[in-house]
């Protein structure tokens, strides 16, 4: 025992203090650490707090002879919960002062939430390390005219962790508080506190410039003709699919979507902006966020137009003056843009340095329900346009996915980063009208056999050699492929790795008028590797093109309708797979010749 209490004394140094209050403050400095509690004369055998166990600095006594309480801490009983309002949390809110889509707990969006669709985050709650902790629920009810309205709650969620923290002891909860004002008699004690050591370079980070390009999720910004900002609009659609006109685009999101507009000709189809395709070519973006930034006009690309019965013809000079909606009938608008897409071009700093858009535009009949609009925008960094370029397989061909087709050139081999450049073959319309495919094709998928077809209407007098050369091109697409990738990556600066698309058909050879009525693609590819992962590769393609040798003379008097097919097959090639064995090592030694001498 006396030992005992030997050790106890040297580890242990007890300070009993009496406050005015009958309350004694109890000290225990160990070897670990200060344990430091509050306790009545009552409970002194019993303490009613730990707060810390990390080790401390000795403090001076006070004036009053009373220590004082660290800041923050109560003097007994259970501890502060933590300060956390979920209800002011929003995870989804990723642009200020301005509405995000199907964001139900974004502060900006108030006559919006009747137009969203769902919640994109349903739950908001602190940390999930406590023991009980408040979650806030977003939910969408549907009303009787159709629109959403928004409700929410918050509840007390428990968790039954055997380590879940039921309390802690900072008022802040688990942030980090705010610094204290330095003043001319802490400043030197606030300096040495935070300037112990400096990870890394000691340069002032303060003095780097600011961005003055758009970071990834940014509004982007358009200058008005006075030098006001706006937001660069981009039309989305609601929960009734009605177009929203003020949703904003934002940097670096590509984003592809349908909406519906309920028109009135005789009075919008000349005085709605959202008809003209003024509205979408005169924008003015700005290069960066900051206000000096440069102003970047959008330029067009192209420009379709779409007859009454779904025929497309690109133009060669947009006329903008003389393609504004116009009213023919008072039950037919013309010109009326049906759907638009924007390419953004960027440079490593954020800043926009190309903007382009490419508009179809058609007719709107007064019999419509509705007008449906398809507005697309795509980003891609210049200089960098392989970055945008999709491939197939790693290294094989994954069945489902398009072929990789190009074109020879002297470095090489070259390839449309557009998807509707690549191997294709017609795409069945409802009408079955082949005027409408030259913009509507569907890509050759790997493993996929498909077939589609489409009739063209011969009228009197036709030219034989315009005819064959029309459904030529027809077949073939826009921009006919030569060579196709043997592997889903193959790379473009390896000619060798590129099958060369092979054909039976040549104009010149025909005797008499040959129109080509059917293309046939026959695909062969094997498996090549191991047997635990075989790989896809073409090694042959085929086009096969099937005519009718016919005169058009027959057609004097009337017209003819010609039915046009195009389809794709894909033929294994592949030997029977024989597992590989290693051959029985065989001993090739070579003995000199004198070695049995003198024996023999």
């Amino acid at each position: 025992m006396a030992v005992s209490a030997a050790v106890l004394c040297l580890l242990l140094s007890f300070t009993a203090l009496t406050t005015s209050e009958n309350t004694t403050s109890y000290n225990f400095n160990t070897t670990f650490g200060d344990w430091e509690y509050n306790a009545t004369d009552s409970d002194v055998t019993q303490p009613t707090q730990f707060y810390s166990t990390a080790p401390t600095a000795p403090r001076a006594p006070s004036p009053s002879g009373v220590e004082p309480l660290e800041p923050g801490l109560p003097v007994s009983g259970q501890l502060l919960s933590p300060v956390t309002n979920v209800g002011r949390l929003c995870p989804c809110d990723e642009h200020q002062d301005v509405c995000d889509i199907n964001c139900c707990c974004d502060p900006a969006c108030t006559d919006e939430v009747a137009l969203f669709t769902g919640c994109s985050v349903d739950t908001v709650s602190g940390t999930k390390q406590l023991c009980s902790r408040d979650v806030a629920s977003y939910s969408l009810a549907s009303k009787i005219d159709g629109y959403s309205e928004l409700q929410s709650s918050v509840r007390k969620e428990t968790n039954y962790d055997i380590f879940c923290i039921q309390s802690q002891n900072r008022v802040d909860g688990f942030s980090h508080p705010a610094p204290a004002l330095p003043t001319a008699s802490s400043f030197d004690s606030l300096f040495k506190e935070f300037t112990g050591f400096i990870f890394g370079s000691e340069k002032n980070t303060a003095e780097l410039p600011a961005s003055s390009g758009y970071q990834f999720g940014d509004v982007m910004l358009t200058a008005g003709r006075s030098g006001q900002r706006a937001m660069f609009p981009l039309p989305a659609a609601g929960l009734t699919a009605d177009c929203v006109d003020t949703s904003p685009a934002a940097f670096l999101k590509d984003r592809s979507g349908r909406c519906s507009r309920r028109v009135v000709l005789e009075r919008d189809c000349s005085s709605l902006p959202a008809l003209s395709m003024d509205t979408y070519t005169s924008i003015q973006l700005c290069a960066g966020k900051n206000k000096d930034a440069a102003v970047v006009p959008v330029e067009v690309s192209s420009v379709v137009l779409q007859s009454v019965d779904g025929t497309q013809t690109e133009l060669a000079d947009s006329g903008g003056e003389r393609l504004r909606p116009v009213l023919l009938k008072p039950s037919l608008c013309a010109h009326v843009v049906l759907q638009v897409a924007y390419v953004i071009k960027y440079d490593p700093a954020g800043e926009v340095v190309n903007a382009t858009v490419s508009l179809v535009l058609g007719f709107v009949r007064a019999a419509a329900l509705s007008l449906e609009q398809e507005f697309q925008i795509t980003f891609a960094q210049e200089g960098g346009e392989d970055v945008a370029i999709h491939y197939s397989g790693n290294p094989g061909y994954v069945v489902g996915l398009p072929l990789v087709s190009g074109t020879r050139t002297a470095e090489g081999i070259a390839r449309s980063v557009s998807g509707r450049d690549t191997l294709s073959l017609l795409h069945s319309a409802q009408d079955q009208d082949c005027l409408q495919g030259p913009h509507q094709r569907s890509p050759v998928l790997f493993g996929v056999d498909s077939v589609s077809g489409c009739t063209l209407r011969l009228e009197d007098a036709a030219n034989c050699s315009l005819v064959s050369q029309l459904l030529l091109d027809l077949l073939r697409g826009p921009k006919q492929a030569q060579f196709v990738a043997s592997f889903g990556n193959s790379p473009l600066d390896y000619p060798l790795d590129w099958v060369p698309i092979k054909t039976n058909f040549n104009p010149g050879e025909a005797q008499s008028c040959s129109l080509p009525l059917s293309l046939h693609l026959e695909i062969e590819w094997t498996k090549y590797g191991s047997l635990v992962n075989p790989q896809a590769q073409i090694v042959n393609i085929k086009e096969v093109i099937q005519t009718n040798t016919t005169s058009l003379d027959m057609l004097s008097g009337g017209s003819s309708i010609v039915s046009v097919r195009s389809s794709a097959a894909f033929v294994p090639v592949s030997a029977a797979a024989l597992p590989g064995s290693r051959a029985t090592p065989t001993i090739n030694a070579r003995l000199p010749f004198d070695f049995f001498f003198p024996f023999v």
